[in-house]
């Protein structure tokens, strides 16, 4: 039971995870427009120039996918959730979102006062906008349930049979029909809870506030120590998109208010101390890093050519954009003493940050910390951010002197030092190359069958989904899938296995790996 419990959480974070990755680009146009508004750049930057209204036009633009980060999350849990036909799965959704905050809005506009709310008017506390109905503010957590719902019966139902004479109300319409009635009971017990459940979010967002830095601590910690379990999705999604910390998540507040942070001299941990919940890309930039020199360092003489060649893309990754499995997870296979070493580490040097004054948008990688804190807010807040680069580097030393000397005084089997073939997630693009030189199709396409009969064919597939870098598989029968040996010939970092439950880490073609198995397991 725990077992399966723990399966359905990590596909669901792994969900959860999807839509993320469309915010990366709208931060990227967002910093820049926020630059190009800076007087102190660009003297014409004036108020009321026709230069500073198109800018502003690109700033408002930028703002489309934070704005709506319910609707996002509720098209794109499907996607990953939904066994089949996820483009139905995700029209369902949308419209079980709309049919419970239609039904919570128009219940509000006649009975608002027999479920406290007695101020029913755009811009009152807990109420917000949705699709032109003014409904209660349920955040991501609305568009959670309801996604989770649209999932859940799409899933039972789709595919059920129906009498000859009701065919046209098979699939799509059958699944609305029967969500319908759980949609208006959901909302009903929404309009009931959901205000005591307001109150109490409004609390922890006060706590999160008063417990400074060792609120930053705990957070990061959990966040990195959580990474192998998948279940960190469930630490840093309600923080950085959710209501938890402050209303419409840390990443949106951040975007929304970069340009009165960027104008403004105070403190940055003064104008948003919620933001230290946001440090989690130092340890990911600076830490892997270090543990990288630390892994180079430590590998013996003859194989440091072959390890510096694996670690430099690894690095880059993990410095650009944040995604640091193709390092961390090699660590955590063969040390996990390591692993628990650098989630401590990591959650020190963002404790460090914030006491100096660091707040912002630093969940991610380099990218990031340019477009969406450095470049926007550097004419007044530079001193804070060299201070940043400094402990950075002091951290990252740091790393490679207990990294080397606990690899050496424990000999673990980092790259370069055993006699296993222990690789980086991005060995697997040249393994995965070479394959592709004898096949027709592309190397996602020719990785997509060799794990599929890694995994005991098609029929021995039950779920299939995927987080940054791994495939969560859950398979009928364990005996029929492949030895480790076997994933890493085909180009796999490693397997963690778990009775029926597997993460194969695939590295950063998972996504269209996945995309190619699924068509590969939906054909007759």
């Amino acid at each position: 039971m725990k077992g399966k419990i723990k399966e359905k959480v990590q596909r669901f974070g792994g969900a959860m995870f999807f839509p993320a990755l469309l915010l990366p680009f709208a931060g990227i146009l967002l910093g820049l427009t926020v630059i190009l508004q800076n007087p102190q750049l660009f003297p014409f930057a004036v108020e009321g120039a026709t230069y500073t209204k198109i800018v502003d036009i690109f700033l408002q633009t930028s703002l489309v996918i934070f704005s709506n980060l319910p609707i996002i999350f509720v098209l794109g849990i499907p996607i990953t959730l939904a066994k089949k036909e996820s483009g139905r799965a995700c029209l369902t959704a949308y419209i079980t979102y709309l049919t419970f905050n239609y039904f919570i809005g128009a219940t509000l506009s006649h009975f608002g006062s027999n479920f406290g709310v007695d101020n029913y008017e755009a811009g009152a506390l807990g109420l917000t906008e949705v699709a032109g109905v003014l409904t209660l503010d349920t955040n991501l957590i609305g568009a959670i349930l309801a996604a989770s719902l649209a999932v859940w019966i799409h899933n039972k139902y789709y595919d059920k049979e129906v009498p000859n004479m009701l065919q046209s109300f098979k699939g799509t319409p059958l699944v609305v029909i029967i969500l319908f009635p759980i949609t208006i009971l959901a909302a009903l017990i929404t309009l009931v809870v959901w205000p005591s459940v307001q109150s109490g979010i409004y609390g922890m967002q006060s706590f999160m506030v008063d417990a400074g830095a060792a609120g930053v601590f705990s957070f990061t910690f959990l966040e990195r120590i959580l990474i192998p379990t998948g279940l960190h999705h469930f630490i840093y999604g309600p923080v950085f998109y959710g209501p938890i910390a402050v209303d419409g998540g840390t990443v949106n507040y951040w975007i929304q208010n970069l340009s009165s942070f960027a104008n403004s001299t105070e403190s940055l941990t003064t104008l948003f101390p919620q933001g230290g919940l946001m440090l989690t890309g130092m340890g990911k930039t600076f830490g892997t890093t270090g543990a990288a020199i630390a892994m180079y360092l430590s590998a013996k003489p003859e194989n440091k050519k072959k390890v510096l060649g694996l670690l430099i893309p690894a690095v880059a990754t993990a410095i650009l954009t944040g995604i640091t499995e193709p390092i961390e997870f090699t660590f955590l296979f063969v040390a996990p003493l390591l692993f628990l070493i650098h989630a401590l580490l990591s959650a020190s040097m963002a404790t460090v940050l914030y006491i100096i004054g660091l707040s912002g948008n630093f969940q991610t990688g380099l990218i990031d910390f340019i477009f969406q804190n450095w470049l926007p807010l550097g004419a007044n807040h530079y001193m804070v951010y060299i201070m940043q680069v400094v402990v950075g580097f002091g951290f990252m030393a740091l790393y490679v002197v207990i990294f080397k000397a606990l690899i050496t005084k424990f000999n673990y089997a980092t790259p370069g030092r055993g006699d296993k073939n222990i690789s980086l997630k991005t060995k697997k693009d040249y393994k995965a190359s070479k394959k592709a030189g004898s096949k027709s199709g592309s190397i996602d396409e020719n990785l997509a069958i060799e794990y599929l009969k890694a995994l005991g064919t098609k029929d021995n597939i039950e779920s299939i989904t995927n987080c940054a870098t791994r495939l969560r598989v859950k398979v009928k029968d364990a005996s029929k899938v492949a030895s480790d040996d076997e994933f890493m010939e085909i180009g796999a970092a490693g397997v963690v296995r778990s009775g029926e439950s597997l993460q194969v880490i695939v590295g950063l073609r998972v996504s269209q790996v996945r995309g190619y198995m699924e068509e590969l397991i939906s054909k007759e």
